[in-house]
């Protein structure tokens, strides 16, 4: 079974995005904060380097919620919509979206395909597994697709990037688990200005 890896950012109260996204706010009102040790200066800090590597290198397979694909709800539209990421985006390996509306692949350079799994997080962790090899699976987001993934128990290691910033309100990664679950354990803390790294090792089922 590949490892399978999942990684966030998350504010000092333990939302991963602010609220109200859209195609002008795809991270939610604020949650561009939670993002700046890899898009701003700090982004070349050793720390912060070994994180983004940790999180993209020698990934096999990407699985992610459909509003971390776009801002579009329901039944899809006709405006062609690609994903954030322009003509080539930045996972080169087979990204699984979850939606309720089915959609042919789309093909985009640099290796990256997206397909679309309506059947639910265990049919797209299914499908990611034939395509991974030995390399790891990147659980990319957004909340809700973390969370359902960690409820289905598969998850091995998730990595928080924790900012000193509060949100107030927006999606959290925990919301809706029972006491102690899921079991968790301090594997690795890394610091760099203003964002301290935690990696927890899951207990599986």
């Amino acid at each position: 079974m590949p490892r399978t890896h999942l990684s966030m950012s998350i504010s000092a109260d333990g939302f991963v995005a602010g609220p109200h996204q859209d195609r002008d706010h795809p991270l939610g009102i604020g949650g561009e904060q939670l993002h700046g040790w890899h898009l701003g200066p700090e982004k070349e800090h050793p720390a912060n380097r070994q994180v983004v590597s940790d999180m993209m290198d020698g990934m096999g397979a990407v699985i992610m919620g459909r509003n971390m694909f776009g801002p579009i709800r329901g039944p899809w539209d006709d405006s062609g919509w690609r994903g954030w990421w322009g003509d080539e985006p930045p996972y080169h390996c087979p990204v699984f979206v979850l939606t309720h509306y089915a959609h042919d692949p789309i093909e985009m350079a640099g290796g990256t395909t997206f397909h679309f799994v309506t059947e639910g997080i265990e049919a797209a962790y299914a499908q990611a597994e034939t395509v991974t090899g030995d390399r790891a699976i990147s659980i990319a987001g957004g909340a809700s697709c973390a969370r359902q993934a960690i409820g289905a128990g598969l998850v091995d290691e998730i990595d928080l990037q924790l900012n000193p910033v509060l949100l107030g309100s927006g999606e959290r990664l925990f919301d809706g688990f029972p006491l102690g679950d899921p079991a968790l354990r301090l594997e690795r803390v890394l610091e760099a200005p203003g964002v301290v790294h935690l990696r927890f090792g899951v207990n599986r089922p």
